[in-house]
């Protein structure tokens, strides 16, 4: 049986960049360009038109940027974009935007031609089309999740071991539809919360930093890109560099850091989330939350099974149903280390039940 191929729209303004992400889709046998468009205000028409498996859309356009094509496509008819941006403080800022409405992933947009023909670029932009093709985009997981209300009152029984007497870190690993779903976990988290976030988002280096911004102005905890050294405290929110793992360390005064490095790609990524979990469960004293979300992959699933051996742990799950992706908390849950699966809108009142009571 042959497998079906990938069918895919490629929108772009330059008539140079139109030909040249075609050449590389159509040349992997899997991928079959069907068509393209000059600018967003041809999107729609295009899609219904050729019925698209994916969609790479460029952020700068004229008449119609890519923003505002976006919207059209979840609105009218959703499936998976693939966007191409431009490593800039404002393409940094539309990325997250764009990420925010509904897009699967980005590529960053090559600043040369030794760039657009060398074989990474290439290698990128098959892989993310052909991961893109699995997401699931519906009207339902496109609107905008909001957490369950909680009274911050932790009036909830906890079973688990957890000692108040402990710092408490969370560790939270997402890839795949992450900045969307972060959204929905991160602001809802009171600022006086007892505990300590980490986050490793698969992102490249210049993206980050717009990620944690943009969550920072939603939320009642501190959240920022993390920096190499600095202490990590309660209440406070850090998101890995891209291009950099992130663990945590206890200095020679007991103070928890953070460390960042640039050793090589583990199982592909860097930052990884089998690195930051793998040092989180090195710490000893520590009431340790592990949290996996939608994303492509495995990562982290090595590192749940570390974080449990540890006494004063929990790994929560996001559920099939809520993840645009159901890759990473599906290989977390088959380790049977996991100890809820849960949807979206209720990963914060977990992180915070766990916590407080």
């Amino acid at each position: 049986m042959i497998d079906k191929k990938i069918n895919v729209l490629v929108v772009d303004d330059s008539a140079f960049m139109r030909k040249m992400i075609t050449d590389i889709l159509n040349a992997d046998p899997k991928i079959t360009v069907v068509g393209s468009a000059r600018n967003g205000s041809e999107v729609v028409k295009k899609i219904l038109e050729l019925k698209p498996d994916v969609v790479t859309l460029d952020i700068e356009m004229p008449i119609c940027d890519g923003i505002e094509a976006l919207r059209l496509i979840m609105e009218k008819c959703p499936l998976p974009v693939i966007m191409l941006s431009s490593l800039t403080s404002e393409g940094g800022e539309a990325t997250i935007s764009a990420l925010e409405l509904g897009a699967i992933d980005f590529i960053q947009k090559p600043t040369s031609l030794f760039k657009i023909n060398g074989d990474t670029l290439k290698d990128e932009m098959i892989s993310k089309v052909k991961e893109a093709v699995k997401a699931k985009i519906t009207q339902s997981n496109l609107k905008e999740v909001r957490a369950e209300k909680t009274s911050f009152l932790f009036s909830q029984p906890n079973t688990h071991k957890i000692n108040r007497q402990k710092t408490t870190l969370v560790a939270i690993g997402v890839s795949t539809g992450g900045p969307k779903a972060l959204q929905s976990v991160i602001p809802y988290l009171p600022a006086n919360i007892q505990a300590s976030f980490l986050v490793v988002q698969h992102m490249p280096a210049g993206f980050t930093k717009s990620l944690a911004n943009r969550l920072n102005t939603l939320s009642h905890i501190n959240v920022k890109e993390a920096t190499h050294l600095e202490a990590v405290l309660p209440g406070h929110a850090y998101i890995a560099p891209g291009g950099y793992h992130m663990a945590v360390v206890e200095g020679s005064n007991k103070q928890l850091q953070i460390h960042l490095n640039q050793d090589e790609p583990v199982s592909g990524h860097r930052p990884s989330v089998d690195v930051l979990f793998k040092s989180v469960s090195n710490l000893n004293n520590k009431n340790l939350i592990g949290v996996i979300m939608t994303g492509m992959g495995s990562d982290g699933t090595e590192g749940v099974g570390e974080i449990k051996n540890q006494v004063n742990s929990y790994i929560i799950a996001q559920d099939e149903e809520t993840s645009i992706v159901y890759g990473m908390p599906k290989s977390a849950v088959k380790t049977g280390k996991v100890d809820t699966i849960v949807p979206l809108h209720k990963i914060a009142n977990e992180i915070i039940t766990r916590v407080e009571v």
